[in-house]
């Protein structure tokens, strides 16, 4: 999948903590929490299935995590003695149910497998999404003990791993924590994502002359949308607290956007007045004008020590500067 830009460097940073293998560390979400990770003081092992520009301090480590099996990965952990393994690895917006399947369900049960059979016992963040929990209707707030009836395949295949990873810890053969993370957005984001289409039209029809004509899908529904760097910080926590094992933990801003005020407020940040135009979807399922979602965060600053950070606009405003970054130049985003 096409990204966005790059992202940044966070602040504060220790030294001596240790390796972490980073499954899936070249994409949006895995090269923010590589970034966090080293910050914090760890050497990073990056896994992921094509190269693609990575620090040089990183060891990057070519793998297909489904086609290789577990025996590849038990060698490398076996190898690389880290104190955790992250996985940021899946799929988000693959066409196929089977594609969701291999790289949602496939890999965490591949992974649990290497892990149980490695001479080494690292924490595993498993990184999942909100999108498990069943849809709740406007006002109610998604809490861990919210009900599991994932709307998509997405959300399907990615309760299938928690619930493998929940089972595993259940019978002792790993130590890991899962973090549902609610929507993410920040430097890198991806062209699949609807901010990432709105950016990357505002880019692309540039030099058409304004105004330019940005085509989304219908925006009525409301959604909490949290800072990818939020999301790194979150991972280092889950990675380091002694507590966490065995915990469902939801990742989120703790607040709820309706979808239209974020494409407003990119368009905005962008300085190119646009049309907006929302085009039917053929086919696609009528969304009430209730279509809600808040996610609480009281668990993370429980379990975790975590909470928060950044604003909408700040995650907004980092996603806009890398994706003009990327398409016209550094001085675009200045």
């Amino acid at each position: 999948m096409a990204e966005a830009g790059a992202p940044e460097r966070p602040d504060a940073a220790d030294s001596g903590s240790g390796r972490v293998v980073v499954l899936g560390a070249t994409g949006f979400v895995g090269r923010h929490v590589g970034t966090a990770l080293e910050q914090a003081g760890y050497e990073v092992i990056a896994v992921a299935r094509h190269p693609r520009k990575t620090p040089a301090s990183w060891r990057f480590h070519p793998m297909d995590l489904v086609d290789a099996g577990p025996r590849a990965l038990v060698d490398l952990i076996d190898a690389t003695g880290p104190v955790a393994v992250v996985n940021a690895a899946g799929e988000v917006w693959s066409p196929t149910a089977d594609g969701m399947r291999r790289s949602n369900q496939l890999l965490v049960d591949r992974l649990l497998s290497a892990l149980a059979a490695s001479g080494h016992r690292p924490r595993l963040v498993q990184l999942g999404s909100v999108h498990e929990y069943t849809p709740q209707p406007h006002g109610v707030w998604l809490t861990e003990s919210s009900p599991e009836e994932p709307a998509n395949d997405y959300g399907r295949t990615k309760l299938h791993g928690t619930r493998a990873v929940l089972r595993a810890v259940r019978t002792g053969a790993v130590d890991a924590v899962v973090l549902r993370l609610s929507n993410v957005i920040g430097a890198g984001t991806p062209r699949g994502s609807l901010l990432g289409q709105v950016a990357a039209q505002l880019l692309d029809q540039a030099a058409q002359g304004p105004p330019p004509q940005v085509r989304v899908s219908p925006l009525r529904s409301s959604r909490d949308f949290v800072d990818a760097r939020d999301v790194a910080r979150a991972v280092v926590a889950a990675v380091r607290a002694p507590d966490a094992v065995g915990h469902v933990v939801n990742i989120a801003s703790g607040a709820w956007q309706p979808v239209r005020d974020m494409v407003d407020l990119l368009i905005s940040i962008s300085g190119r007045p646009a049309e907006l135009v929302e085009r039917p979807v053929a086919g696609a399922r009528a969304l009430p004008d209730t279509d809600w979602m808040a996610v609480d965060v009281s668990a993370a600053r429980t379990v975790l020590g975590w909470e928060p950070g950044r604003t909408a606009r700040d995650m907004v405003e980092e996603l806009w500067r890398a994706a003009a970054e990327q398409h016209e130049g550094p001085a675009a985003g200045a």
